[in-house]
């Protein structure tokens, strides 16, 4: 059987490092996998870029205009939507036309269009599409946030300068959604309950099954090391306790910078013996903006590819926190947990899946700063910490393995490839 995975990028997103570990698992259980990119970073073979660079940045910036245009010429949201209304025909290329199964990830920002995303479904491949957020689901959002207009057709779309109207880019995307699902049968796929039972809602997936599969990772990669190796590995002090929070992009809104700041600074409040006590390391782009607002010593870090170098900065942690305000399936905390390291997080999207509360970290109340610090302090002080790190392992080694996840995918594969005969 051959597989063709497509996704945007090959290392940057999440969706991008679950593609590829998908990819890598499928391999070692004997399936012909290869990975569809626009934008390449490694020299895998088994990752195949899209060609003509500059035509490719051209479709994302027209893409852009479009979206610009609608928002009044305003910058509003300007990377938050995506409407497909361009992008790259694939099924000319030879991974496409010898594929079994074509596999759809995140494709956005000028890697596939409706139109030719229709021309795929048109060619009677079996095709599975996991979806990473909401936005195969929604007219032009990735996260509908507290607006439900998804449900039945977008409309007054938030994400717009001015709240949008009623016939507005959310709406005619969504049209336009609706005319290309209408009579094809898509295999989705939700990383997490809480994405499945939120897509379901939708009048788009109608008549279409979703399945529930969680990412994979390379548990004999991403698992416990000893403490002090670690840190020294990472030039990190070995006396006392480090919390470790990362995003990409550090001050960005979504991933809870705002929130991460005020915890600490309740948290120096409340338990000012930690002040000397309790080091933050701040892992990804701008990390530094970190240094002067926290109460804590700061150690940034630049944001890390090397899967490696990511296991020993893990493995330097006591606690791993993300006070992400939107999320589905965070890849991060599952590279926590398989490392040993209770996590933190908000009671949103399918965090509570991952963090069992208080058995292998705590799950806090959504946008409280001061029950995120609670958890903080919880889990630093908690006397059966070493109970905490081997639930954490033992919940990823049993949930979401290589192993696991490709065995759950192969059944899919075989499934609708049946059915497609």
């Amino acid at each position: 059987m051959r597989i063709l995975l497509i996704n945007t990028s090959e290392r940057i997103g999440g969706a991008a490092v679950a593609a590829v570990r998908l990819m890598e698992a499928l391999t070692a259980n004997g399936v012909k996998a290869k990975l569809l990119v626009r934008d390449k970073q490694t020299e895998a073979i088994s990752v195949v870029p899209l060609k003509g660079s500059w035509r490719l940045m051209w479709k994302f910036v027209w893409e852009r205009i479009v979206i610009w245009r609608a928002n009044h010429f305003k910058k509003h949201q300007l990377f938050a939507v995506d409407i497909a209304n361009t992008g790259t025909d694939v099924t000319p290329l030879p991974e496409f036309r010898e594929a079994d199964v074509v596999h759809l990830h995140w494709i956005n920002q000028g890697m596939l269009s409706l139109k030719q995303i229709d021309k795929i479904l048109a060619s009677g491949k079996p095709v599975v599409w996991t979806m990473h957020d909401m936005w195969a689901a929604t007219g032009i959002c990735h996260h509908a946030r507290q607006c439900d207009r998804y449900v039945t057709g977008c409309h007054h779309c938030p994400y717009l300068y001015g709240g949008g109207g009623k016939h507005d880019l959310a709406y005619r995307t969504y049209r336009r959604k609706l005319k290309l699902y209408k009579g094809r049968k898509i295999h989705f796929v939700a990383c997490s309950q809480w994405l499945k039972t939120e897509v379901e809602k939708s009048l788009l997936l109608a008549g279409q099954s979703v399945t529930v599969i969680p990412n994979p990772i390379n548990t004999r990669l991403f698992r416990p090391m000893n403490k002090q190796e670690a840190r020294r590995a990472c030039q990190l002090p070995e006396a006392g306790r480090l919390l470790l929070f990362g995003s990409v992009k550090i001050t960005d809104k979504r991933k809870g910078f705002d929130y991460m700041v005020e915890s600490c600074q309740l948290l120096a409040e409340q338990h000012p013996e930690l002040t000397d006590r309790l080091g933050v390391i701040v892992l990804g782009n701008q990390s530094r903006r970190l240094e002067n607002l926290l109460p804590f010593k700061v150690y940034p870090m630049d944001f890390v590819i090397d899967e490696h170098r990511l296991v020993e900065i893990y493995n330097a942690a006591d606690l791993y926190v993300t006070p992400s305000l939107e999320e589905n399936l965070p890849n991060t905390i599952m590279e926590a947990m398989a490392c040993g390291v209770p996590c933190v997080g908000f009671r949103t999207g399918g965090i509570p899946e991952m963090i069992d509360h208080e058995q292998n970290g705590y799950v806090a109340d959504y946008r409280s700063a001061e029950d995120f610090a609670r958890g903080i302090f919880s889990l630093l002080t908690a006397p059966d910490y070493t109970a905490l790190s081997e639930q954490a392992c033992r919940k990823v080694s049993t949930h979401y393995s290589e192993q696991a996840v490709a065995k759950r995918y192969i059944e899919l594969y075989n499934q609708i490839s049946g059915s497609h005969a």
